[in-house]
């Protein structure tokens, strides 16, 4: 009976939440800065609390000139960077600091955190100075507007029906079939088909129920470690998902700059045209898990449409390129040949 209550409760308190990320009027501005146009390969969003060293960084690895000073809230507006690295251009966007209820409204933290839904990494700026409570209200803020970090996305199919029925491919510990009922009817939906394919938790159908959320990597930088002891910094760096860094000494930058990298994903594909070498100067990006179509659009968006074939290796052992159509998947360092109508 708690359970199930418990389910209702959720759900409720998620609806209503939603409710309230909604901007009150269409119209009215955001504010200026936050309007930046998304260009390179990825975007990285940097968030943090004030004077944690974010515009530091951004003038360090992107050599973007950002207003630095030594008092709070310096940062007033989006700065974009873009840091150039194995070919790829990767967009870092330095937001304003935030504080705590910023997902409630206070100060400018509804335009942060959804400016930061834009990008497919977040880079969390800490001070390894102050208290490990920092991390924690700055997760809770992220979670209250529906970013999760550092998860993938439920294996959950919902699909709106006139008629349905709910179906569990694996035994539910966490959760059980009457609060997820529960939870469809409190959303008003009576006939849907649902197949759960994993042990999830309420929390979890919830969020797929919605569908809003967002699922992204995030790495834990912690700035100032020239001012902590050996000590404190090699329990920080030996944390997942972290990196440890001094901005003022240039320390560990380089390794930031490649863990962003291995981060996102992202593979380098070269074009050749036939009978000629590989252009290896100017890969095209794109994240693991494209294919040749998205190969195209990257190019130019008519390349799709006059398609007719690519020349490439089918796996990563093939001993000669073969003909491949466009739902191929890519892999790092491949070279595509194609050939248009």
């Amino acid at each position: 009976a708690t359970e199930y209550h418990l389910g209702l409760l959720k759900a409720k308190l998620a609806r209503y939440r939603a409710q309230l990320l909604e901007p009150p009027t269409k119209s009215g501005g955001g504010g200026t800065g936050f309007d930046v146009q998304k260009s390179g390969d990825a975007r990285v969003a940097l968030i943090g609390f004030p004077s944690v060293g974010k515009s530091t960084l951004l003038s360090k690895v992107t050599h973007t000139a950002s207003e630095t000073a030594a008092y709070e809230f310096t940062t007033l507006t989006a700065i974009p960077g873009v840091i150039e690295y194995e070919g790829a251009r990767i967009q870092l966007l330095d937001l304003p600091g935030i504080v705590e209820g910023a997902s409630e409204g206070r100060g400018r933290g509804r335009q942060v955190v959804s400016t930061a839904k834009t990008a497919d990494m977040i880079l969390i700026m800490l001070d390894a100075t102050k208290s490990e409570e920092q991390r924690r209200l700055l997760e809770i803020e992220l979670d209250a507007v529906g970013i999760r970090l550092n998860k993938r996305k439920p294996d959950v199919v919902f699909k709106r029906k006139t008629t349905g029925g709910f179906t569990a491919t694996v035994k539910l510990t966490r959760t059980n079939e009457k609060t997820i009922r529960t939870i469809l009817a409190g959303y008003k939906l009576h006939n849907c088909d649902v197949m759960i394919r994993e042990d999830i938790t309420t929390d979890e159908f919830i969020d797929v129920l919605i569908g809003t959320r967002k699922y992204i990597p995030c790495l834990y930088v912690y700035n100032k470690i020239d001012a902590i002891s050996l000590e404190q910094m090699d329990k920080l760096a030996h944390d997942d998902q972290t990196v440890v860094i001094s901005c003022e000494l240039d320390l560990n930058l380089d390794y930031l700059i490649e863990r962003i990298w291995d981060d996102l994903g992202l593979v380098r594909i070269y074009t050749k045209k036939r009978g000629a070498h590989p252009d290896l100067d100017d890969p095209v990006c794109m994240r693991k898990g494209s294919n040749i179509e998205d190969v195209c659009n990257g190019i130019h968006r008519s390349l799709s449409a006059n398609f007719r074939y690519a020349l490439g290796k089918s796996s990563k052992f093939a001993p000669h390129a073969q003909k491949v159509g466009m739902n191929h998947l890519v892999q790092d360092e491949d070279v595509v040949s194609s050939a248009l109508s």
